[in-house]
């Protein structure tokens, strides 16, 4: 009898592994090194396990966009519940988890699905998605100019972040995002 029969069916561990997997694949080689055989490989499971939960690659990335959009939407609503005032509450969450991004292990799965989302135009489009959705959802709060200039600058101090083309010391990204919140009450 084999491992594979033996041992206790985790389907959520499982699902959980090809994705942090695909993730690992994609920053290490590139997203053109993510394919169902490397992943199932790399996490020792079955291809068969693998398309049990993924049943092809646009759907691999998809659950990786989706886990990491949850969380980057649970960070901004925490964010945002510890914000006593209104007038670009978002922007102000969005500019906070942006740039923590770059400190925490979660920044290397944003790199990942940053990275993704330039390849695959169908990520492309759920992240037009995502931003519209949200744009719409607090556009009475935050759809000043300023607003969205600080949401533009925190997207491209991501993209620096992804590039390492600027570094910035604690020091001054604290003055940055201070600066950037500042533009949100505008």
């Amino acid at each position: 009898m084999t491992n594979a029969h033996r041992r206790k069916k985790q389907p959520e561990h499982v699902r959980q592994q090809l994705l942090e997997v695909a993730a690992r694949l994609s920053l290490e080689q590139g997203i053109g090194a993510v394919t169902l055989d490397a992943v199932s490989q790399a996490a020792g499971v079955s291809k068969g396990g693998l398309l049990h939960h993924f049943p092809n690659k646009l759907a691999l990335l998809d659950g990786l966009f989706d886990e990491l959009v949850a969380r980057f939407d649970r960070a901004i609503e925490a964010a945002m519940a510890s914000d006593d005032v209104e007038q670009g509450r978002f922007t102000r969450a969005y500019l906070t988890v942006c740039f923590a991004l770059e400190a925490e292990a979660e920044g290397k799965g944003w790199q990942v699905l940053t990275i993704a989302l330039l390849a695959e135009p169908h990520l492309k489009a759920r992240w037009r998605d995502w931003v519209a959705r949200r744009a719409a959802e607090f556009a009475a709060t935050d759809s000043s100019p300023s607003c969205l200039l600080a949401r533009f600058a925190a997207d491209g101090v991501w993209l620096a972040d992804l590039l390492e083309s600027h570094k910035l010391d604690a020091p001054a990204r604290a003055i940055l995002l201070q600066n950037l919140k500042a533009l949100s009450l505008q």
